[in-house]
C-alpha cells in the first residue's frame, strides 16, 4: 500500500562543489543538462518543475533553466544539499505533511528537520511566484521587441521580487507621465543631445526644439520637458536604485513627529512625538507602535538621513545619484550651464521620483520585516504554551471566577469527561461564602478530585482564597490547586464547535471545563481555540492575517504531531491537525469511534470512511493506540517499519511486550545490522530509541507555581519583594509574569539575566515558573516592574544621565533613547505590547 521512497545518491549532487551543497556564482547558475546525468532526484526534480510550478503560478513557460535557478538558488540559502532539497520538494509536492517528512523520511532528506522543512515550504512559495513572475516579465519585455541578450540575462540572474521589478521598470505598462507627454512632443532627442554635447548650453539646445501644438513655447518649456525624460530614465535605473535602496537601508533614518492637534488623542504614543532611530536598529515591536500612530492619525513617519546630512546642500543623495549616473553634474557656482542644469536633473529625480517611493518601500520594508518577527515571536510562544507540561489523566475541578454571575465549577474525569457542573456565589451581592465551600468539598469528595485549576480573571484570587478556606475546613481534602491562564476560554465557550460537544450545557459553565481540560492537557484543549484569541502575541492583529494564520497553523500541526494522538480518546478539533487528517476524515473517525468502540489496532483505521492509503501512510504514525492488540500501536514507530521491528525481536528471540520500556533491553544489537535499501540507519536508530522509551511526551514534568497568600493585588505589592510567578507572554523587549495580581508584571530584557540577552526566549518561555522581585510598583496605570536578577537593588540601578533612570545596559539593549516618563523602561515596554 505504501510506496517507498528511494533513498538519495551517496555520491555528492553534481551541482555542488563543497559538502554544503552550494553551487558557485548562485544567483547565475544555469547549469546545462548534461551536468544532470549523474544526479536522478535532481533530474526528477527538474522533470517536474515544468507542470508542478505551472500549477502555483499559472506560468505556462517554465524551463529546466528556471527549474535548475530554483534549486540552486533553495540550496544556498538553506545550507544544504541539492539532493536534499529536490527529495523535500518532490515529497512536500506528492502531498507529505511536514511533521511526516521530517520524522518518517529521514533517509531521502538527508535528516532535514522541522525548522528546515518549514522554512523551505515558504521559501519554496516565494521562489516559485519569483519564477512565475520572471517568465512574466521576460515575455512582455519580448513581446515589445526589447529583449536583448544582456537584458535576458541581468533577468535571469535576479534573484529578489525587488531586483526583477527594478529590471522591469523601464518596459512596464504605465499612465501617461510627464515624461511621455514630453516624448510625445518631440523632447527626447533634446535629452540626449544635452546628455552627449559636454560643451552645449542647454538653453540655447531647447530653442531648435519649440513646439506651438504641444504648448512647447520658450526654453524653459522644452528644458522641463527634457528633465522630465530624463528623470523618469534615471529613476528607472535598476543598479541606482539598488545602490540608493542598500545606502538609504544602511543610513537612513525613521523620523517621527506627532500630527498637529493631535497632541491629547495620541497620547498612548507619547514617547514618539518627537522620535528618531536608524532604520537597521528599529526593533519590530517599536516598528508596529509606529506604523499603529500613523495609522490612528496620530503621527506623521518619515525618511530621511541624520539630521546634519538633511541639512546639506546639496543632498548627499542628490550627489550620490551623480556620481552613480556620471552624468556630469557639477553644485558649484562656477559650474558650465550644462553641469547646472544636469545638476538641477538630479535634485528632480531625487525630490519629485525617488525620495517619496522610498520612503513609501522602506517603511513597508520595515513592516514587512517587523511583521515576520512579531509572527514568529506569537509562533514561537504559541508553541511553547501548547507544549506546556500537562497534568495528565487526573480528575480536575474546574473553576471560572466571577463576581456578580458567581463562580462557575465543572468536574472532569481523568479523560475529560464532565461529570458535574454547579455555580456557586461566594462574592458579592450574595456573600454566600459558607454554602459554597460547603458545595465544592461535596463536589471534591463525591469525584474523587485531585487538581483544582482556577481561571486568573476577575476575582481569581478571592477564588483561590476561597479554595485555600476549602481545603482547611475539610483538611482529608488533598487536591492541589493551580492557577490556569483563561485566555480564549469564553471564545470557546460561545463557540460553535463547544456548543457541539456540550449542547445541553450552559455557556457559562463550559468556560470551567475548559479551564480544567487545559491543565490536564494543555495541546488537546488549546487547538479547540483560535490561537489569535490565546494572547501571547504583540501586535497580533495588526500583522498580515494570512501569513500570522499560516504560520500558527503550522504550529499547531508540528505540536500536535510531535506528542502524537490517542485515536481512541482525541477529539475532531485534535485529530484534525493530525499529519495527512483533515476535518472530513476526523469527525468520521469519531463517528466511527461513537458508532462501534475503541479501535483495537492501527490497521482497524482503513475501515473509516474516505480513510486511505495516503491518508494512513501520512497519519499512522502520529496516532496512537494504547492498550490494543499490537504493543507497537502505542509507538511512534509506523507501521510501515513494523516488519524491521520484527527482525529485532527475531535477532533477540524476545516478545515486543516484553521489551518496550525496557532500558537495556537492546544491548548489544547494533542499529547498522538492520538496514535495508528502504530503512537507513536513521529510521533503525529512531525505532531503537523508541522501543525503549515507547510514546515518550517530549512535554516536561508538570510543575505548579505558588503565589504569595496575602499578595492578591497591586495594593499589595512593596518595592524589594520576592515572588514566585509564571511566564505568560514574551515579547522581544521582556517577558511578562503572572503573580497574582490580576495584573502580570514585566521583567524587561535588560532585567532577566545577569549576562546579556539578546532574545528574551533565550532565557525564559511561556509557563515557565520564575522567581521574579518587585522593581516598580504604579498603581494608577496598573503597572508592575520586576526583575529576575534577584541580587539587584530594589529600584533600578541609575547609570548617566538619562531623565527615565535606566540602566545603560537597558537602553544599550533596546536601540532607544530613554524616554522622560518618570518609570523609564517598564513604562516604555508596556505600551508596546497588544495582548
Amino acid at each position: 500500500m505504501i510506496t517507498p521512497v528511494p533513498r538519495p545518491p551517496e555520491t555528492p549532487c553534481v551541482l555542488t562543489t563543497q559538502d554544503t551543497g552550494v553551487p558557485p556564482n548562485i544567483l547565475g547558475y544555469i547549469p546545462e543538462a548534461s551536468l544532470w546525468q549523474n544526479a536522478p532526484l535532481e533530474r526528477r526534480f527538474i522533470d517536474r518543475f515544468m507542470t508542478t510550478t505551472a500549477v502555483h503560478t499559472n506560468s505556462t513557460s517554465s524551463t529546466a533553466s528556471d527549474a535548475a535557478r530554483i534549486l540552486a538558488l533553495l540550496t544556498g540559502e538553506l545550507g544544504v544539499r541539492s539532493s536534499q532539497i529536490a527529495s523535500a520538494i518532490e515529497l512536500l509536492d506528492g502531498g507529505a505533511t511536514v511533521p511526516f517528512i521530517a520524522r518518517y523520511r529521514k533517509e531521502a532528506t538527508g535528516g532535514l528537520d522541522d525548522t528546515v522543512l518549514r522554512n523551505l515550504e515558504v521559501r519554496l512559495l516565494y521562489v516559485r511566484e519569483m519564477e512565475g513572475r520572471r517568465s512574466a516579465i521576460l515575455e512582455s519585455i519580448e513581446q515589445q521587441g526589447k529583449l536583448s541578450p544582456e537584458l535576458q540575462k541581468e533577468i535571469e540572474a535576479a534573484d529578489t521580487k525587488q531586483r526583477l521589478e527594478d529590471l522591469y521598470a523601464p518596459y512596464k505598462p504605465k499612465r501617461r507621465t510627464r515624461a511621455q507627454i514630453a516624448r510625445e512632443a518631440g523632447l527626447e532627442p533634446l535629452a540626449d543631445a544635452i546628455v552627449d554635447d559636454v560643451s552645449c548650453d542647454p538653453a540655447v539646445l531647447a530653442l531648435d526644439y519649440l513646439n506651438a501644438e504641444a504648448s512647447i513655447n520658450d526654453a524653459k518649456a522644452a528644458l522641463d520637458g527634457a528633465r522630465d525624460i530624463l528623470a523618469e530614465r534615471y529613476a528607472e535605473n535598476a543598479d541606482l536604485l539598488a545602490d540608493l535602496r542598500d545606502h538609504l537601508w544602511n543610513t537612513g533614518l525613521l523620523y517621527s513627529k506627532v500630527v498637529e492637534g493631535k497632541e491629547n488623542d495620541g497620547d498612548n504614543f507619547r514617547d514618539w512625538f518627537d522620535f528618531q532611530e536608524p532604520l537597521r536598529t528599529l526593533p519590530s515591536h517599536r516598528v508596529l507602535a509606529l506604523l499603529r500612530g500613523r495609522q490612528q492619525g496620530a503621527l506623521d513617519l518619515r525618511l530621511g538621513l541624520k539630521p546634519e546630512l538633511e541639512q546639506l546642500t546639496p543632498h548627499p543623495c542628490v550627489v550620490r545619484i551623480a556620481q552613480a549616473l556620471k552624468t556630469g553634474a557639477d553644485f558649484s557656482l562656477e559650474a558650465t550651464p550644462r553641469a547646472r542644469w544636469l545638476a538641477e536633473v538630479c535634485r528632480w529625480t531625487w525630490r519629485v521620483k525617488l525620495l517619496t517611493a522610498f520612503e513609501t518601500e522602506l517603511i513597508g520594508r520595515l513592516r514587512d520585516e517587523a511583521e515576520q518577527e512579531a509572527i514568529r515571536v506569537f509562533a514561537a510562544n504559541l508553541k511553547d504554551l501548547l507544549l506546556a507540561a500537562p497534568a495528565g489523566p487526573k480528575a480536575v475541578m474546574g473553576l471560572d471566577p466571577g463576581i456578580r454571575t458567581g463562580v462557575k465549577v465543572a468536574i472532569i474525569d481523568p479523560t475529560g469527561k464532565v461529570l458535574d457542573t454547579a455555580t456557586i456565589y461566594p462574592f458579592e451581592p450574595r456573600r454566600d461564602r459558607e454554602g459554597s465551600i460547603n458545595t465544592l468539598a461535596a463536589l471534591a469528595t463525591r469525584h474523587n478530585v485531585e487538581l483544582a485549576a482556577i481561571g486568573n480573571g476577575t476575582a481569581s484570587r478571592e477564588t483561590e482564597k476561597l479554595v485555600i478556606d476549602l481545603l482547611e475546613k475539610f483538611p482529608a481534602l488533598s487536591f492541589t490547586r493551580v492557577i490556569v491562564s483563561e485566555a480564549g476560554a469564553s471564545v470557546y465557550s460561545a463557540s460553535e464547535l463547544a456548543a457541539m460537544e456540550f449542547p445541553d450545557l450552559d455557556v457559562s459553565l463550559r468556560g470551567a471545563v475548559s479551564i480544567a481540560r487545559r491543565l490536564q492537557d494543555p495541546l488537546a484543549e488549546l487547538v479547540k481555540i483560535e490561537p489569535k484569541a490565546i494572547g501571547v502575541g504583540q501586535y497580533q492583529h495588526d500583522v498580515n492575517q494570512r501569513e500570522l494564520a499560516r504560520s500558527l497553523d503550522a504550529v499547531i500541526e508540528d505540536c500536535v504531531n510531535a506528542v502524537g494522538v490517542d485515536v481512541n480518546t482525541a477529539s475532531a478539533p485534535l485529530l484534525t491537525r493530525v499529519s495527512g487528517l483533515n476535518t472530513t476524515l476526523a469527525k468520521n473517525i469519531v463517528a466511527w469511534r461513537d458508532a462501534n468502540g475503541a479501535f483495537p489496532n492501527r490497521k482497524a483505521l482503513m475501515k473509516v470512511a474516505r480513510f486511505g492509503d495516503k491518508a494512513f501512510e501520512q497519519a499512522a504514525g502520529f496516532l496512537r493506540i494504547a492498550n490494543g492488540d499490537n504493543p507497537l500501536d502505542a509507538s511512534s514507530v509506523h507501521p510501515e517499519a513494523y516488519p524491521v521491528v520484527q527482525r529485532i525481536l527475531g535477532k533477540i528471540n524476545a516478545d515486543a511486550r516484553q521489551i518496550m520500556g525496557q532500558q537495556g533491553a537492546l544491548k548489544g544489537v547494533s542499529p547498522s545490522d538492520f538496514t535495508d535499501e528502504r530503512f537507513g540507519l536513521p529510521t533503525v536508530k529512531d525505532i531503537f530509541t523508541e522501543l525503549e522509551k515507547p510514546g515518550r511526551d517530549p512535554r516536561p514534568e508538570f510543575k505548579t507555581a505558588q503565589f504569595k497568600e496575602g499578595v492578591n493585588s497591586l495594593n499589595d505589592l512593596h518595592v524589594g519583594m520576592v515572588l514566585e510567578g509564571v511566564i505568560t507572554n514574551v515579547a522581544n523587549f521582556g517577558a511578562f509574569v503572572d503573580i497574582g495580581v490580576h495584573q502580570d508584571g514585566l521583567v524587561h530584557i535588560s532585567a532577566l539575566a545577569d549576562k546579556f540577552v539578546k532574545d528574551p526566549r533565550d532565557v525564559v518561555r511561556v509557563g515557565q515558573t520564575v522567581k521574579v522581585k518587585v522593581q516598580e510598583v504604579d498603581v494608577a496605570r496598573k503597572r508592575v516592574g520586576l526583575t529576575m536578577r534577584l541580587d539587584d537593588d530594589s529600584a533600578p540601578q541609575r547609570r548617566g544621565n538619562g531623565p527615565s533612570g535606566r540602566t545603560a545596559q537597558s537602553t544599550r539593549q533596546s536601540g532607544k533613547p530613554p524616554a522622560d516618563n518618570g518609570l523609564g523602561a517598564m513604562a516604555a515596554a508596556f505600551a508596546k505590547l497588544n495582548k
